[in-house]
């Protein structure tokens, strides 16, 4: 019986990026809710281009952003977990590309597709990676630290490829709710961190190896303590 091809040159990537059944291509302009939280969870999205960010409210209205998302991440993985609602809203911070997947043909597509469930698993690990380390970042580390890694983590340090300047759309009020502390705070770190050399203004945010080696080896110009 001849091989069957299809699963030899299947692409997950281009599986995600085109139309096809219980599969749609979603354009958000930027501030458009993708989902809110307490909507009805039934669909995974995958970001082809643009950044997404996730905010939980709590009971009494207070808003804190859990994360910011990139092109190849996914979101709204809760509802092949059992969540029967969403945990969180999730907005467009600029003109972004999702693909959305249903949960049926999320399940199908991980158990007929290997390399498509290979994308997703790595997927999982390296965000279940991020959560531990934000943890134990918010557990021992100062503000003006968490601040100093949050901007590596957004500049791309440690991925393949250069360094990316952070996107004028992440906000200092952003950047404060996601390390939690205040905004006046952060202004006051982000004027250090520019004096120091690590950082600098031109239009965007571009962040120098310089504060990787600060972080690092522990250098005195950014406090580890509380």
């Amino acid at each position: 019986m001849p091989e069957n091809t299809n699963h030899a040159i299947f692409d997950p990537k281009e599986f995600l990026a085109k139309v096809g059944e219980a599969k749609t291509i979603l354009a958000f302009r930027k501030d458009e809710i993708v989902f809110a939280q307490g909507d009805v969870a039934d669909t995974v999205f995958y970001i082809q281009k643009g950044r997404v960010k996730v905010v939980v409210i709590s009971e009494q209205g207070k808003e804190a952003v859990v994360g910011i998302l990139e092109p190849g991440q996914f979101f709204g993985e809760g509802c092949m977990n059992g969540h029967s609602l969403r945990i969180a809203t999730t907005t467009a911070m600029e003109e972004c590309l999702v693909t959305a997947i249903t949960k049926t043909a999320m399940v199908a597509a991980l158990h007929d597709e290997p390399k498509f469930s290979e994308l997703f698993m790595a997927y999982l690990l390296t965000r279940n990676s991020r959560i531990e380390e934000d943890l134990i970042d918010q557990l021992f580390n100062s503000s003006e630290k968490r601040l100093a890694r949050l901007l590596l983590l957004l500049a791309n340090f440690g991925k393949e490829g250069s360094p990316q300047p952070i996107s004028p759309n992440i906000s200092q009020e952003t950047l404060a709710e996601m390390i939690g502390t205040t905004r006046s705070r952060v202004s006051f770190f982000m004027n250090k961190f520019r004096k120091l050399g690590f950082i600098s203004y031109n239009g965007k945010i571009e962040v120098n190896s310089s504060l990787l080696n600060a972080v690092l080896y522990d250098k005195p110009e950014i406090k580890r303590g509380l």
